[in-house]
Formats: structure tokens, C-alpha cells, sequence
């Protein structure tokens, strides 16, 4: 399939499970097609974007290594998309992939995830949350956050500064995440202390 035929493809795109699912099995069937989806993904004025989100997202959701041969693509362009529903699915896909590398620990996430990647992570995910962005974004990215905050300090710091000056004017939702962050954060610093 073609790009120009994937993105007529798309027209047929709703954000239904089953249509989801449809299409992520298509595209796991044939991995040649997860670059084009990539791509249209990237088509960030496009109204296409958004489709190709849950496409990307359910594809990752289901099989989060068919992202790695494309970490410098994704990383590189994941900061220009800002359409509500396209955004939603790039940050949990970022969420879906820190969580393979620091939690599940996945010997080929960690061989795939570079230094590079995890900077651009953790830069765009910072510009999520100090922008004007929707809860699910800004949730996903804090746990995204957390995880990278364990390897490198200063992000727990800043995630911490960002989450208090928030918290007054943010959802029930959002307060909930946070306080599940801020809880996490101490966790993980009391077992630091220890280990010193």
C-alpha cells in the first residue's frame, strides 16, 4: 500500500475500538505501512493526523517494538503536533514506551531508546504540561515524566515545580495523577536514600 492509498484508507477511520483494532492488525500484518502511518501522522495540519494517532496508538499499544526502527522520526516530530486528537495518542505512546524500558524492562526497549530519544521525551513532555494542553495529555505525560525522573534528578525537580503550581486550577483528574506522581516520587527518593 501506498501513502497516497493509505490516507484515502483513512477516510474510513473513526475512533471506535473495532476500527481501531481493524486497523492496527492491518498495519502490524504489514509493519511497511507503520512508517506511512507515522507519517500522515505528522501531516500535522491535516486533518488525517488524528486518525493516523489512533492508528499509531492502538498499533503500540499491541506491539510497542513495531515503534523503535522509527524513535529518531518520532521523537524528532512528536513537538510540532498540537491537534487535541492527535496530540492525546503521541503522548500515550510515549507513555506505552517509557513504560517498556523502565518498568517492564524490555531488553529491546532498552537497547532501542537512546539518550537522544529520552531528551526529546522529556523536553516535549515538559512543553505539554506547561501549555494549555487536555487532561489525558498532561496525565500520560506524568507518568512518562515520573519514569524518566528516575534516571535523571533535575526532572522529578521541575515535575514537581509544574505539578504544585498547577494543582488549584486543574481537573479532579488531573489532581488525582498528580497526587499519584507526587506519591511515587517520594517512594522512589525514600529507596534512593537507602540504597546511599
Amino acid at each position: 500500500m501506498t501513502l497516497n492509498e493509505l490516507y484515502k484508507e483513512l477516510n474510513y477511520v473513526n475512533h471506535s475500538r473495532e476500527k481501531r483494532a481493524y486497523y492496527a492488525t492491518m498495519v502490524r500484518n504489514d509493519p511497511a505501512l507503520f512508517p506511512l502511518v507515522l507519517e500522515i501522522l505528522f501531516l500535522v495540519d491535516d486533518s488525517a493526523s488524528n486518525k493516523a494517532g489512533w492508528i499509531a496508538e492502538f498499533t503500540c499499544k499491541q506491539d510497542i517494538a513495531m515503534l523503535y526502527p522509527h524513535l529518531d522520526m518520532f521523537t524528532h516530530n512528536m513537538p510540532m503536533v498540537y491537534q487535541d486528537s492527535a496530540l492525546r495518542p503521541v503522548a500515550k505512546i510515549c507513555e506505552y514506551l517509557i513504560l517498556e524500558y523502565y518498568k517492564i524492562k524490555k531488553p529491546l526497549a532498552r537497547k532501542s531508546l537512546k539518550p537522544h530519544h529520552k531528551k526529546r521525551i522529556v523536553e516535549a513532555g515538559f512543553d505539554w504540561l506547561i501549555t494549555d494542553q487536555k487532561v489525558a495529555v498532561k496525565a500520560y505525560t506524568l507518568t512518562t515524566l515520573f519514569w524518566l525522573g528516575t534516571e535523571t534528578d533535575w526532572v522529578h525537580q521541575e515535575l514537581k515545580k509544574i505539578m504544585e503550581q498547577d494543582y488549584a486550577n486543574q481537573s479532579a483528574a488531573y489532581k488525582a495523577r498528580c497526587k499519584h506522581t507526587f506519591k511515587a516520587i517520594e517512594i522512589f527518593n525514600r529507596q534512593k536514600m537507602k540504597i546511599i
